[in-house]
């Protein structure tokens, strides 16, 4: 059964997702931010949705948006928010996009919720509750070689710009099975229920990443920076794996 917070996360999560099927492909105005990023109407209406559900069950827990920023982060519990990750793709009509839920505890992610309402795919977490995937237990594969591995990339901007890091990667990919592309949050979903085995990304918020964190350990992986750190609010990059490849991988990808 669903903790009262996984319950407010999945309800909040669907609250935004009436509000953003129904500004999908509306070709609405699109702003940029003082970061260059892109924002629309239902970016702020969707997070405005998501926050007033969460407030209304936690009122004493902290709040950071992807739109409404940092709220109360000295709290014990900070709901992690990105009401439209991806919305450049949202933008385009293409619907590789997500809400993003977390719950982070005293430093720690312990909750997480990944609905892709275009694409059709609902995920969640929560620490010692095993992953779900549209309400199905999912769990990562049990491949253990690089060699047979299918590795997923999403954004490699800041990799590229890493001559040590770039080198190594060009050198990774010569040895794995596979090399894909799925980025955001689809690959992350396909990790946690074992159709591909890692994921690198160099240029990231801890809002896309923190409830697939949360997912993916969940389905019996393992999940870090590509220093092999935890990811926290400062987190930039991702080794995302089925915990059998972590480590080669990490001492593959290590300047």
């Amino acid at each position: 059964m669903a903790s009262r917070e996984l319950q407010a996360a999945l309800d909040a999560a669907q609250a935004a997702a009436g509000i953003i099927q129904s500004l999908y492909r509306r070709n609405l105005e699109v702003s940029i931010k003082a970061d260059r990023s892109p924002v629309t109407e239902a970016d702020v209406r969707a997070e405005a949705a998501i926050r007033e559900v969460l407030r209304a069950r936690f009122p004493d827990y902290g709040f950071y948006g992807e739109e409404s920023g940092q709220h109360a982060m000295t709290a014990d519990n900070i709901w992690l928010v990105d009401p439209i990750d991806g919305t450049k793709s949202f933008v385009r009509e293409c619907p590789f996009f997500s809400t993003q839920i977390a719950l982070r505890r005293e430093g720690r992610l312990v909750l997480g919720v990944s609905c892709a309402p275009a694409y059709g795919e609902l995920a969640w977490a929560e620490l010692g509750g095993g992953a779900f995937l549209d309400g199905t237990p999912i769990r990562v594969s049990a491949v253990r070689a690089v060699g047979e591995a299918i590795l997923s990339t999403g954004n490699l901007k800041t990799l590229a710009a890493s001559s040590g890091h770039w080198s190594r990667f060009g050198a990774l990919v010569g040895r794995v099975n596979r090399l894909r592309g799925y980025g955001d949050f689809l690959h992350y979903h396909l990790l946690a229920r074992g159709a591909l085995d890692a994921v690198i990304e160099s240029d990231v918020n801890i809002l896309d990443i923190a409830a697939l964190a949360v997912i993916v350990r969940e389905a019996g992986g393992t999940f870090t920076d590509l220093a092999g750190g935890e990811p926290d609010l400062a987190t930039s990059s991702v080794l995302a794996s089925n915990g059998v490849l972590h480590e080669p991988l990490l001492q593959a990808i290590r300047p």
